[in-house]
């Protein structure tokens, strides 16, 4: 499935990392990697399992502060901000985790409300309706309002995750293995989304996986993660037009085997 063209503003950078390192104790995960994420760019993060993509995305929403460098974010040097600019900042990023993290014991509707009643404490009755309505019809789950997470299947767990993150209306999203544990019908409805997310909200988003389908079909552009560094980075087939071994035995893995 080709990817719809999106208008990206390659003059404004959103996410900026410049020179950012990371270790823990003799551990060295990231090493004064540089990256920028541009304005309404979908932005993939390639990887083997433990090579530091998760870090990344952390150390962008400030969960973990680096070692050297510094992560500038919408104008904000997050490093370099306190605990009350942070959450002020979260607050237009959206972050779509791994196991999409809904409250077992709240109803579809009631974990859309949570943040969006925490974080919008002046909204009435009738406009948080709408905004729950409007962002599940988004994802396509409207009629879901009223059930449990756990009668929900996984790939509607993750749109349903998709969609409490979206209800702040975040500026970036930032995607941890969005198809992980999915089978693979449901990885493409998922990266469908992620694209749909992109058009209809304007989102400037890292997606971060070691599923090279999902990299295909939502990446704008891609980077590899390898030893630390971001050694290659480009259109999908540039990234894999290379007789790198670090990189061949990723490909043949994922489309040979």
């Amino acid at each position: 499935m080709e990817k719809d063209k999106v208008t990206i503003n390659y003059e404004r950078c959103v996410i900026d990392v410049a020179n950012v390192s990371k270790s823990f104790g003799d551990l060295h995960v990231l090493r004064h990697v540089n990256l920028k994420l541009y304005d309404g760019e979908n932005l993939v993060v390639l990887g083997r399992s433990g090579t530091g993509k998760s870090v990344l995305i952390k150390l962008i929403a400030g969960l973990l502060r680096p070692d050297e460098g510094n992560i500038d974010v919408l104008g904000e040097v997050v490093n370099e901000l306190n605990e009350r600019q942070l959450r002020i900042l979260r607050q237009r990023i959206g972050f779509s985790f791994q196991n999409s993290a809904l409250y077992d014991s709240m109803t579809v509707r009631e974990n859309l409300e949570f943040p969006l009643v925490r974080n919008k404490r002046n909204l009435t009755r009738s406009e948080i309706n709408k905004e729950v309505e409007d962002v599940l019809d988004g994802v396509g789950l409207l009629h879901a309002i009223n059930q449990m997470p756990s009668e929900l299947s996984g790939g509607q767990r993750k749109r349903i995750g998709i969609a409490r993150t979206l209800i702040l209306r975040p500026d970036i999203m930032l995607y941890d293995e969005p198809t992980a544990g999915l089978d693979p019908i449901t990885c493409l409805d998922i990266n469908g989304l992620i694209n749909e997310v992109q058009e209809r909200y304007k989102t400037s988003s890292i997606i971060i996986t070691h599923d090279l389908a999902c990299a295909k079909m939502v990446g704008d552009r891609t980077v590899m993660l390898l030893d630390g560094k971001f050694e290659r980075q480009g259109t999908f087939e540039e990234i894999f037009n290379t007789d790198d071994e670090r990189v061949k035995p990723f490909y043949d893995y994922n489309f040979i085997v």
